[in-house]
């Protein structure tokens, strides 16, 4: 193969991707709490570390589509709640996770999840789309990516509201498999309606928050953002307080019309999803005697849906901690933003720092890495030159003695067929000449043998002949006899 026809490009490359890399590590060793999100393997039981987010650690049953994918979201090597995510529609089908403590929104950061596009991926964390360009195979083939949603009218909903979680939980829900395309105005009565629901109706009616377990997701429709994400038709909610006297409840939010909120029951709401699927494993109350729970927290969500306030008695006190907290907001707003600033800079300060020591070690490193490899290549041809003519000397001197001896071996070989040659013509005459005495005596014998063997055999062949003429006499003779001379009677 030759030369690349590209080299300034494929440098610049190079050079793009190994500083994605520098800043991502950097990012890791600043931010140790980088968001992690691992791809549930086949042979993994649910969703692994993540069953906790199910009642009886049982996930729900039913989604068993392929293209399915089980996601363990986690936090600071924590799990923080599970994902079921669609690589067909780019969307969650649902979030499970439980309700810690309602928060104020923080900055959002999303995140996308590399193994969804790439299971072969070692990165089994959630990494910002920017910092993944080039070493991630197929991103965005089975997953939303930031650019998808950007020019499209659309916001990334989360199904796991951030406001319903706290801390790490909370900076968790920025990933981009917790997210689905809704309207502005959607996204904001949505997330509304579902904190003062989880807040005002749900968590006050389960004695511990550990065991009220939330299941909230979404039902794709054939309307996709930019021809690849799935627009959701409905939103819906299904909780479960799993204790002795425990309850479930389901809500739906038609995406036609925002000001929706419809209460039912969760066999109800299964109904309304895939065909087979259970949501919570068992009856998770259900029974006479959480009718009246029921009917409270029915109760509740009628005066949410109708826009009140659960709980009025205390709306002095909420208005006066809400006017505190704002104040307070408006004071802290300006240190808290330069605090970004500074701590913005000193990231890209110390990126800046890493990139030129790089760019350095680089440039040394390649000057000695040529420089040994151009020694090391002159100091193996020039052994490589003096092995040979060391190995071509004996080998040259065999040659030449082989030669010389073969040549002398023609010389004796040519020498002795000609003496042998010159040699042959006088001994035969000699021999031959000394020989015809004794074969002209010894042959004697054998001619006077030849001629007595020839007299004889005329000899007898004349009496044979004889004998065989008088016989021939005799027969004829006798024949004419019988023939002609008549027979004498025995009378006479």
């Amino acid at each position: 193969m030759g030369p690349s026809p590209y080299p300034a490009q494929a440098d610049s490359s190079r050079e793009r991707t190994m500083k994605a890399l520098i800043l991502f590590w950097l990012c890791v060793s600043l931010f140790p709490g980088f968001s992690q999100g691992r791809v549930v393997g086949e042979d993994e039981a649910g969703f692994a570390e993540c069953n906790v987010f199910f009642p009886g650690q049982v996930p729900p049953e039913g989604f068993t589509e392929p293209f399915h994918v089980k996601i363990c979201q986690q936090y600071n090597r924590e799990p923080r709640f599970a994902t079921l995510y669609s690589t067909k529609d780019k969307i969650p089908l649902y979030s499970a996770f439980k309700y810690t403590k309602a928060a104020q929104n923080e900055e959002e950061s999303w995140l996308v999840e590399p193994q969804v596009d790439d299971p072969d991926n070692d990165q089994q964390e959630m990494v910002l789309e920017a910092d993944l360009v080039g070493t991630v195979a197929n991103l965005g083939v089975n997953q939303a990516l930031t650019s998808d949603y950007v020019g499209s009218g659309y916001e990334r909903g989360l199904l796991n509201p951030s406001l319903l979680n706290e801390e790490d939980f909370q900076t968790a829900t920025y990933t981009l498999t917790n997210a689905v395309p809704l309207s502005p105005s959607l996204s904001k009565t949505w997330h509304r309606d579902v904190g003062r629901v989880v807040e005002q109706a749900l968590a006050p009616h389960c004695p511990s928050k550990d065991h009220l377990y939330l299941l909230a997701g979404a039902i794709p429709s054939s309307v996709r953002v930019k021809g690849k994400v799935s627009v959701p038709e409905v939103l819906w909610l299904a909780a479960c307080c799993d204790t002795a006297e425990g309850w479930s409840l389901g809500l739906v939010k038609k995406t036609s019309d925002e000001n929706s909120l419809a209460d039912l029951t969760v066999g109800e709401l299964e109904e309304q999803l895939l065909a087979g699927v259970e949501l919570f494993k068992g009856s998770c109350g259900g029974d006479s005697k959480t009718k009246e729970k029921v009917e409270a927290i029915l109760q509740a969500v009628s005066q949410i849906r109708a826009g009140g306030q659960v709980g009025t008695n205390d709306s002095q006190e909420s208005k006066e901690s809400g006017l505190v907290r704002k104040v307070a907001g408006i004071i802290a707003t300006p240190f808290i933003k330069l605090l970004e600033l500074l701590i913005y800079l000193l990231v890209e300060l110390v990126k800046f720092t890493f990139y030129f020591l790089w760019l350095v070690i680089k440039r040394v490193g390649s000057t000695i890495l040529d420089g040994a490899s151009s020694l090391w290549g002159g100091v193996v041809s020039y052994l490589q030159a003096i092995s040979m003519v060391l190995i071509s000397i004996p080998y040259d001197l065999g040659r030449v003695v082989a030669n010389i001896s073969l040549g002398f071996l023609e010389i004796v070989q040519d020498v002795a067929f000609l003496t042998y040659r010159i040699l042959r013509i006088p001994v035969g005459f000699v021999l031959h000449l000394a020989a015809f005495p004794y074969h002209s005596i010894c042959a004697i014998p054998s001619v006077l043998k030849d001629l007595a063997a020839g007299i004889g055999g005329t000899f007898s062949l004349a009496v044979d002949a004889t004998a065989t003429l008088l016989h021939g006499f005799y027969y004829v003779a006798s024949h004419i006899a019988k023939r002609f001379v008549p027979k004498v009677s025995s009378g006479d």
